[in-house]
């Protein structure tokens, strides 16, 4: 019997087992949704669950600690300055995991894990037909104005700052004029 033998083994080894988990993390929190197979992602879970519950802490200790299971150094930063603040007032239950059915070659069950706020949107289906051109040749007027407008816009902040250049350099020559005429008349009035 198994008593006391919790978790899943996956047919790996234990070396093997925790390698793949850190890799699965590391991108599971690089890219907040990933497809894997189901028992992986329900492996994966309680594992990704305890690393965000960590950078919860905010502390250095707990930095290093979340470096020494995840592969990526930008990875760590995403999770501590981005995730952890996301879920500051949830207790748990940041991961879902939704199944997707069979794999084609093996028939393996898929599943999508993926946080909580970082739901899958579908692309814009585009139309077909005379609707679809119109939209198209309106969506490029409106990309066509708004550069004209980004244009005329910096075209005329570089007018200011020339102006306003402009003006500082003849505030300049004007300080250095005045100083070198009161210069100047010292030196007169020693000479007569």
């Amino acid at each position: 019997m198994r008593h006391q033998k919790a978790g899943k083994k996956l047919g790996r080894t234990s070396s093997h087992r925790s390698a793949l988990l850190r890799t699965l993390a590391t991108q599971f929190f690089d890219r907040e949704r990933i497809i894997t197979t189901l028992s992986k992602a329900k492996v994966l879970r309680p594992f990704a669950e305890k690393i965000i519950t960590l950078a919860k802490r905010e502390s250095l200790h707990a930095r290093r600690q979340a470096l020494a299971v995840l592969r990526k150094k930008s990875v760590v930063s995403k999770l501590f300055d981005d995730l952890a603040p996301r879920f500051a007032d949830r207790n748990g239950g940041y991961c879902r995991i939704i199944k997707l059915g069979a794999r084609k070659g093996d028939a393996a069950e898929r599943a999508i894990i993926e946080l909580i706020g970082s739901e899958y949107k579908p692309p814009k289906v585009e139309k077909k037909g005379k609707g679809a051109k119109k939209e198209k040749a309106e969506a490029a007027e409106t990309k066509t104005t708004e550069k004209a407008e980004k244009t005329e816009k910096v075209e005329k902040t570089e007018k200011k700052s020339k102006k306003a250049a402009a003006e500082a350099g003849s505030e300049k020559k004007e300080k250095k004029e005045k100083a070198k005429a009161k210069a100047e008349k010292p030196a007169k009035k020693k000479a007569k």
